[in-house]
């Protein structure tokens, strides 16, 4: 039942010289680096395990932070509050928008690989962190965020949520996965870019499987250890968040810097990967080693169609943004939540555009004709971070600008099929498990 498609593009120097300098393309992806290893990831076993100062160390509530200070104290060990983490991130590279002939943004984001490459090439060695945004970064890199990108919470729109009806399903399941402690990062997305180095241009959390990154395939994945509880082996991940006021002194800072992300990595103090039931009918059990992505990396040029995102604040989750950064009040942590597509065709584990093959529900929350329903897949992702315009933004492409509508994240499952057929019963019986 597994069908994974990768397409190539080879793209003449010359040409990639004269895209470096044209405008963004709507579909297309910055571009790859070599497949050389990542400094501090390893080849085989975990990945990315050795990123040193990659998070803000304190548990202190949004806007009691001064400039490059720190918050003392309340971390859970390993760096960060013991949590049931949540997801992936999304397919950048070239993914279509959910429109188009398949394959066509894969296409155009082979082109766009080569492109970045010269992008990163031209950049130089500078400094990073405060004061540093200019420094070291490639040419494409366009910068951001912008003071309009942030609101205060009270400003965002309140949520609709449909009702669930007598056949739908409201049981949970939630994979305790943890919050990345173990800094298992690197800037490469195998769904999207399979084989390419630094294939996303923008660094990712990663918790459950312990080997992902730009080489994965279903046998690496299925051999390898997880994070997650209960033999959990599925790959979640995200686009890491950075205090903007801090140094990055990561391994990869100069790699990141030249794509245009910049500050030091902050993990989220709870990552919590939870599956839902659908408001009109019962689940179905998704396949193993299916991809699934929500959000669009590139929706600053692309357009909003597949923007995803959601953007509040804990305690005010009735209320969310797609296309500012909150602002929230004292004692409220900044909350990204990414709810996945869950409306499966019955056949395909993954399609051209990483999108057709499962699909989100319709405003009432029914699938459309020919899908059915599985468990959706909501993360929930809480972090510590200044509560000021410009201190804190998402990791993105270098011509995104950091835009909080590009939030988006990616996840394969890999959990065992006994595993699966109890997260369907949890769901299917109303019942709250993990």
């Amino acid at each position: 039942m597994h069908k994974k498609k990768a397409i190539a593009v080879a793209v003449p120097a010359a040409l990639l010289v004269a895209a470096s300098v044209s405008q963004p393309v709507a579909w297309a992806a910055p571009g790859e680096r070599s497949a050389a290893a990542m400094p501090g990831d390893p080849r085989g076993g975990q990945r990315g395990g050795n990123d040193p100062g990659g998070q803000m160390p304190g548990d202190q509530a949004p806007g009691d932070q001064a400039p490059g200070d720190q918050a003392p104290g309340g971390q859970a060990p390993g760096g960060q509050a013991p949590g049931d983490q949540a997801p992936g991130d999304q397919a950048p590279g070239g993914q279509a928008p959910g429109t188009g002939a398949p394959g066509d943004g894969q296409n155009q984001g082979g082109q766009d690989q080569g492109q970045g490459g010269q992008d990163q090439g031209q950049g130089g060695q500078g400094g990073q962190g405060q004061g540093g945004q200019d420094q070291g970064q490639g040419q494409g890199v366009v910068p951001g965020p912008n003071r309009g990108d942030f609101a205060p919470i009270a400003q965002a729109p309140r949520r609709n949520q449909p009702r669930v009806g007598r056949n739908g399903s409201r049981g949970t399941f939630v994979s305790r996965c943890g919050t990345n402690q173990n800094r298992h990062h690197n800037p490469d997305n195998f769904i999207t870019a399979p084989g390419v180095r630094n294939g996303a241009h923008h660094t990712h959390d990663y918790v459950g499987n312990l080997s992902t990154d730009g080489q994965s395939t279903d046998e690496s994945l299925a051999a390898a250890g997880t994070t997650c509880a209960r033999g959990d082996k599925s790959a979640y991940f995200w686009p890491v968040m950075r205090n903007r006021t801090q140094r990055d002194d990561s391994p990869t800072a100069a790699e990141s810097a030249a794509d245009g992300n910049i500050g030091r990595i902050v993990l989220p103090v709870e990552a919590r990967m939870e599956f839902r039931g659908n408001p009109r009918s019962k689940v179905v059990a998704m396949p193993r080693f299916m991809r699934v992505i929500t959000g669009d990396a590139k929706a600053g040029t692309n357009g909003t169609a597949n923007a995803r995102a959601l953007w509040t604040c804990s305690g005010q989750e009735n209320r969310g943004f797609t296309d500012k950064y909150p602002l929230c009040p004292r004692g409220s942590r900044l909350t990204r939540i990414l709810e996945f597509p869950s409306c499966w065709d019955g056949q395909n584990t993954d399609s051209a555009n990483h999108r057709s093959h499962v699909v989100f529900p319709d405003q009432s929350g029914a699938c459309p004709a020919g899908t059915r329903a599985i468990p959706q897949l909501r993360m929930t992702l809480r972090y510590n971070l200044p509560n000021r315009p410009l201190a804190f933004a998402l990791d993105s492409f270098p011509e995104q600008a950091h835009k909080p509508v590009t939030d988006h994240g990616d996840f394969v499952n890999v959990m065992p099929d006994s595993l699966m057929r109890t997260v369907v019963n949890c769901i299917n019986s109303g019942r709250r498990c993990s």
